[in-house]
């Protein structure tokens, strides 16, 4: 059975037994900190087991990717020499919140295992938990496989390590039931003993966890009100199972990447089973890398693309010791893509990318690969003189900060040669290194969120999406770091209020400025910042008389600049769905800048954009503006916004409760938001957007409000990221009549229409270009006679010809050719000249074909003269040139040509 048909069977096993099908979260845990990668199915869930949120449903299923690299599940060193570790990894899973618990748990694994896959009952195993201390043993659920069918003698008892799940040190926890198979030949040879051993014929395939219990604080157990199930079954290692193969790498999910690697190795199978675990580990890496591109990571120096980096280059680096010279990743992933793309559309839709990706960190990994194992070379001849088998941590660092090799790396090519490395020794050098980046980039952080933390005041009340102006109560003012009660006139001063409607910086937007104003004084606010979440802190100078706490005053944000700053706002999600849709969905952004007269938007993409691409991009955007289009603000649960394809941006952490901005769609939003209203739709001619993504921002009520949008500039920031500003409304208005004017000004200067200048300067360049040639006519006319007064001028240095002399050049490339044509009228000898172009010293020198292959070298010549001048310079052995800062040194550098030749002779 194919995997593909496990896969679609399981879902539609589960979607009969009313589950609702869930798709697999990104690898990238939402709103998760505390996980590196999403590493089982349970992950996505794991607010609605805690009961921090509903979901529409009570069953679910699921095929959920899975990446294990980190922590307790590190399984990166046993990829390629073990059978059954993987870094990624697919978790077949199904999933009840309160709804049934262990007996329909267990019936639903007995009559899938059986009766879908049609397993053999006499080779399954199954274990519940035997109890301990504080929880009894699991006797319902050995009861409830026996009635299942199961025979009695196949149910075994753990304890806590094999048979007890626990979320953490707290929350929901129970007892587990786990399903083994024994895959060996002989099934009168299976004993008991081999359940949970290191026996290989004994095969975990799904893992059934009761949360039943909630674990406190104290360590005490409580019964949950609403008990759920958890449940993960391993893809590959069913596949193994049902492809009666004994290895995971001989299933079809990883078989096609092998051949394709061997087919662009030209090697067959003899060249596999020599080097099974290099293969196995270029396999396994290209699906990981494949999928943890397509979920928007890249190779880089921290955190998850850190992880990307390690894994394709030990991936290249695998590929090295088989035979390839060359990148052949994206290759590899492309089989991937094909293999899996179509239960995982985000690999089709991104596979350019992919493949682009992939390719240039390959080169850059290819391009200092011999230099760092030119330098690994040198620290082992260092050990072998010293008698050592441990490499210098600092050593590895190196390889690491300098070449860019993984420590894992450089472990695995000295475990080939029975060595091994100073790990501790390494993390000092890194700590080290990060320290030294601490101070080089230390700026001014205080304690700032604690201050503001212990004077433990309430969440200010933000109700800018709905006013601009209204009134509040001061709770808190501060002058330099100090709580204070008053302040006067001239003071910078920071103050909290009950209410606000001053929008926070945050989200890449800027933040509000404007008036407050008491009965006594009045300041203008500057800035705000949100040191703690729901806390905000005004920031400001004191323009008119007292302001004290306690007092009512008015709030007022300058209207017209938050207008210019919604504009900007929602123009950015525009932006973004225009990138996605012109150069591909990979297009996330990395970063953003809204602020009232400009919008800056940072994007992932491997190439420049074209000047088409940028056309088509502003096009779209405009259409939109001209449709008029509805922008809506709702309030929902995390999990709902994504399942309405609501876009959260990488890396940024989120609520239980989020707001997601709609513009376009034709769909309504669960709850909505003060702010953006709802206008009766009406037809346009323009093509519609849909764009839906999580923000806090201020946005505009309709599209049209935007006015104009426009483009100014796009380039790069970084490998792979791109940079694009733009304007809107009044700011893109005021920069068209600057262009506009700019025409206006050339087309008087020009004496043209603007409809004519491209003309009328096509015209001038021709002119420009004829004069230009007409000159160099007359030079070259200039220099022949310069050629016959020079040949006049040849000096002898022992028994070897040369010329040395000052004339008058306007460019580098005058003298260069002038040497050179005088090189030619000359049987053997040595030309150098020199010329102050634009006050600053050149050198030209030119050696005569018969003297170079005596030894005599232009560019060895041209280093010796140049220090009079102050420069530098080099060259080929018949041609060589310098420049410098001394003019008064020519003459000096001339004056030595005899004494430099004869001593190169």
């Amino acid at each position: 059975m194919k995997s593909a048909e496990i896969r679609k069977k399981f879902l539609d096993y589960f979607a009969k037994n009313d589950h609702t099908i869930v798709p697999s979260s990104p690898l990238v845990p939402a709103n998760d900190p505390t996980l590196l990668f999403t590493n089982a199915g349970m992950v996505q869930f794991k607010d609605t087991f805690l009961g921090l949120e509903e979901r529409p449903y009570k069953r679910a299923v699921s095929s959920q990717k899975c990446m294990r690299v980190s922590g307790k599940h590190n399984d990166l060193e046993e990829v390629g020499p073990s059978p059954r570790h993987h870094t990624f990894f697919e978790m077949l899973g199904n999933f009840s919140f309160g709804d049934y618990f262990k007996r329909d748990a267990i019936r639903f694994a007995w009559e899938f295992l059986t009766r879908e896959l049609k397993l053999p009952v006499e080779r399954l195993w199954f274990t519940v938990f035997e109890g301990d201390g504080d929880v009894p043993a699991d006797d319902e659920a050995a009861r409830l496989w026996e009635e299942v069918g199961a025979d009695p003698s196949r149910i075994l008892r753990f304890g806590r390590k094999d048979n007890f799940w626990e979320m953490g040190a707290t929350g929901p926890c129970g007892p587990n039931s786990e399903i083994t198979i024994y895959i060996g030949d002989d099934v009168n040879a299976q004993r008991p003993e081999g359940v949970n051993s290191d026996d290989p014929n004994y095969l975990e395939i799904w893992n059934l966890v009761f949360m039943q219990y909630e674990r406190h604080e104290d360590g005490s157990l409580t019964p949950l009100p609403k008990p759920s199930i958890d449940t993960g079954a391993g893809l590959e290692r069913l596949a193994s199972v049902l492809q009666s193969v004994k290895n995971n790498y001989e299933t079809d999910l990883f078989v096609p990447i092998i051949e394709r690697t061997m087919a662009l190795l030209g090697k067959d199978r003899r060249h596999y089973q020599e080097y099974r675990a290099a293969y196995h580990a270029i396999a396994d890496h290209s699906r990981a890398i494949a999928f943890l591109i397509a979920d928007g990571l890249r190779p880089g120096n921290e955190g998850r693309n850190y992880v990307v980096r390690r894994i394709l280059r030990r991936a290249a680096y695998q590929g090295q010791t088989i035979g390839f010279d060359r990148p052949f990743l994206a290759e590899t992933a492309d089989v991937v893509i094909e293999l899996m793309g179509d239960h995982y559309p985000e690999l089709r839709a991104r596979r350019d990318y992919i493949k682009d990706v992939i390719t240039a960190e390959e080169e850059r990994f290819y391009a200092t690969l011999s230099k760092g194992l030119r330098h690994l070379e040198n620290a082992l001849e260092r050990m072998r003189q010293q008698g050592e088998a441990v490499l210098p941590g600092r050593d590895a660092f190196t390889l690491h900060d300098t070449y860019g090799f993984p420590l894992d790396l450089t472990e695995k090519i000295l475990a080939e040669r029975g060595l091994s490395v100073d790990s501790a020794g390494y993390e000092e050098a890194r700590r080290e290194q990060q320290e030294r980046a601490r101070a080089a980039t230390q700026f001014k952080r205080g304690s700032e969120a604690e201050r503001w933390a212990d004077r433990a005041l309430p969440a200010t009340d933000f109700t800018g999406y709905a006013e601009l102006h209204t009134w509040g109560h001061i709770l808190a003012l501060e002058v330099d770091g100090e709580e204070v009660r008053e302040v006067q006139i001239g003071q910078q001063v920071k103050l909290v209020l009950d209410r606000t409607p001053f929008y926070a910086e945050s989200g890449g937007q800027v933040a509000d400025t404007g008036l407050i104003s008491g009965p006594r004084g009045r300041i203008r606010i500057e800035d705000v910042q949100k040191p703690l979440p729901e806390l905000f802190v005004h920031s400001g100078v004191v323009e008119e008389g007292l302001v004290s706490v306690g007092e009512t005053v008015e709030m007022q944000v300058d209207a017209e600049r938050r207008r210019d700053i919604m504009r900007n706002h929602t123009a950015t999600h525009l932006l973004h769905r225009a990138l996605r849709d012109v150069l591909g969905e990979h297009a996330e952004q990395k970063g953003s800048l809204v602020a009232p007269d400009r919008l800056r938007f940072d994007f992932s993409h491997p190439r420049p954009v074209t000047p088409e691409q940028l056309r088509n991009i502003e096009r779209s955007i405009n259409d939109w503006i001209r449709a008029d289009q509805e922008v809506e603000a709702a309030q929902m649960s995390f999990s709902a916004a994504r399942e309405l394809g609501a876009i959260a941006l990488f890396g940024e952490k989120y609520g239980d409760r989020v707001r997601v901005i709609t513009i376009g769609c034709g769909d309504g939003a669960e709850e909505t938001l003060p702010g953006p209203t709802a206008v009766a739709a009406h037809p346009h001619p323009e093509p519609a957007v849909c764009s839906r993504e999580l923000c806090g921002g201020t946005h505009v009520k309709r599209t049209g409000e935007i006015g104009y949008f426009r483009i100014i500039s796009e380039g790069s920031i970084g490998s792979g990221l791109r940079r694009i500003e733009a304007l809107t409304g009044r700011a893109a208005e005021d920069w068209v009549e600057q262009q506009t004017q700019v025409l206006r000004d050339l087309a008087s200067r020009l004496a043209a229409q603007p409809a004519q200048l491209v003309e009328r300067v096509e015209a001038l360049l021709a002119e420009l270009k004829a004069r230009h040639n007409e000159l160099g006519a007359l030079r070259m006319r200039l220099a022949e006679g310069q050629i016959d007064q020079l040949l006049g001028q040849a000096q002898q240095a022992n028994g070897v010809s040369y010329i040395a002399a000052q004339v008058e050049a306007v460019d580098m490339d005058s003298l260069r050719q002038l040497a050179e044509r005088l090189r030619s009228r000359v049987e053997s000898g040595v030309i150098v000249l020199g010329a102050l172009v634009g006050e600053r010293p050149q050198l030209v020198v030119a050696v005569t074909p018969d003297l170079v292959k005596r030894g005599y070298n232009a560019g060895s010549i041209v280093r010796e003269l140049v220090s009079a001048i102050g420069g530098g310079g080099g060259g080929r052995p018949e041609l060589a040139q310098a420049g410098g800062r001394d003019p008064q040194g020519l003459q000096t550098a001339l004056g030595r040509v005899g004494e430099v030749v004869a001593a190169s002779s």
